[in-house]
């Protein structure tokens, strides 16, 4: 019957062709335009860490002075680095991270490469397991590296590429700012985008190819980048002392449950106090626990033009589906001696509806073939935008067949209506007007 019914609507396509290229093109020009803002959309705000995000939990605490403290208001998005250094000593969760980036100089062995600037981070080492960073070769660093100051790196795959021709890195020497470290590790490709571990500032143009362990990097005085944010009463010389009344050191902490959380939650409050009765914070406890989902949306990493555009593109869509409606209405009708004598001859007002529905299912699939097209080309578009995320505006599988499943959906839905008024078309009123 299906079959019969494809017939039909191909047949009724032929005989009344500007009409049909019409609802076509009204379907694939929602469908071009919904697709491009949804994929952007996808893109920006999917889950960075699906299997574990609900896991990691950023940290934030309130250092400042009292001067206009009001209650309930944001404590500062970073940390101290004596904070930082005080709760990775008193390693309350099973893994912890504190982390800051930065960029430096590498100087290759080989006479004929000069030398180049890289991004860098600088943490501790439980960023790696805590964030399942793939490794081509080697391992990351220890935590008794990490308070022995140790002298090492892990670097990119792309890094390893290019000092070592893809040969392992691993126990090779490592010239960064003038100074010598041990590789230990090459990560296999992993950029997340976005980078969820750090986004006060930047989430999308984040590229880091060496990793050291954050001691290191204050021993060496390696070059950081960043928002910092300094307070307090007196001069600061040095913002990055560990003494320095200064937020700049992004911290996650990985806890297994929600009750893990709530623990944890109550430790900071706890620190926090403590902190106050020794005269280091002034204001009460002010704390924060948000896991990536939650982290990500407080710091809007979507931007908002992008839910604004995709609001409007499906606004536009919905323009477009009742113009389609009453084009199918108009067709429809215009087809009532046909439809009357189908009903004389022995067809349900159910053939009639499913007859229609399968000819508007039919224009949703030719307009969301056509759709692909526009919306492929409007994702061009985007990734020629100056914009930090444009090139991540690549169309995937998922979104794919959401194209297809949307433009079938959209035109089924405005061919119910049509399709209705054509099922109430009387026989008897037909054949005698013939």
């Amino acid at each position: 019957m299906l079959a019969y019914y494809l017939k039909l609507a191909l047949r009724s396509f032929r005989r009344n062709k500007v009409l049909t290229a019409l609802m076509v093109l009204a379907i694939a020009l929602g469908i071009g335009a919904a697709m491009t803002t949804l994929t952007v959309f996808h893109v920006l705000s999917g889950d960075p860490i699906p299997h574990k995000s609900g896991r990691l939990f950023y940290v934030q605490l309130d250092p400042q002075t009292r001067e206009g403290y009001q209650p309930g208001e944001e404590p500062e998005w970073q940390l101290t680095r004596f904070d930082a250094e005080e709760l990775l000593r008193q390693k309350k969760a099973p893994r912890q991270a504190m982390m800051t980036g930065g960029g430096a100089i590498v100087e290759p062995q080989s006479g004929s490469s000069k030398p180049f600037q890289v991004g860098t981070r600088y943490t501790s080492a439980d960023f790696f397991p805590m964030f399942d960073t793939p490794f081509l070769f080697g391992q990351g660093w220890s935590a008794t590296e990490d308070e022995a100051h140790a002298r090492v790196a892990v670097i990119s795959r792309a890094l390893n590429e290019k000092l070592f021709g893809g040969e392992s890195g691993v126990g090779r020497e490592l010239r960064l700012d003038g100074h010598a470290l041990r590789i230990v590790g090459v990560l296999d490709a992993w950029n997340p985008r976005p980078s969820f571990y750090d986004v006060v500032g930047s989430a999308y143009d984040r590229e880091e190819e060496v990793f050291v362990p954050f001691s290191t990097s204050r021993d060496l005085v390696l070059g950081r980048r960043g928002s910092m944010n300094c307070f307090g009463r007196e001069i600061v010389n040095d913002p990055t002392a560990l003494s320095a009344p200064c937020s700049w050191i992004q911290y996650w902490v990985e806890l297994d449950s929600p009750a893990d959380a709530a623990a944890f939650k109550t430790y900071l409050d706890n620190y926090s106090e403590q902190q106050r009765a020794a005269g280091r914070f002034e204001r009460p406890p002010n704390t924060r626990l948000r896991d990536v989902m939650a982290w990500l949306d407080f710091q809007s990493v979507v931007p908002g033009d992008v839910r604004l555009q995709m609001w409007l593109a499906f606004g536009f869509l919905l323009v477009c589906l009742v113009n389609t409606v009453g084009l199918l209405l108009a067709k429809f009708l215009r087809r009532s001696g046909e439809i009357g004598v189908r009903r004389s001859l022995g067809a349900s007002r159910r053939d009639i509806f499913l007859q229609c529905l399968v000819e508007a299912g039919t224009l949703g699939l030719a307009g969301g073939l056509l759709g692909l097209l526009f919306a492929l080309g409007g994702l061009w578009a985007v990734r020629q935008r100056p914009s930090e995320y444009a090139a991540l505006a690549q169309l995937d599988g998922s979104m794919l067949l959401l194209t297809f499943a949307l433009a079938l959906a959209a035109s089924v839905l405005a061919g119910v209506l049509p399709a209705w008024r054509a099922m109430q078309v009387a026989p008897a009123l037909q054949l005698k007007s013939q």
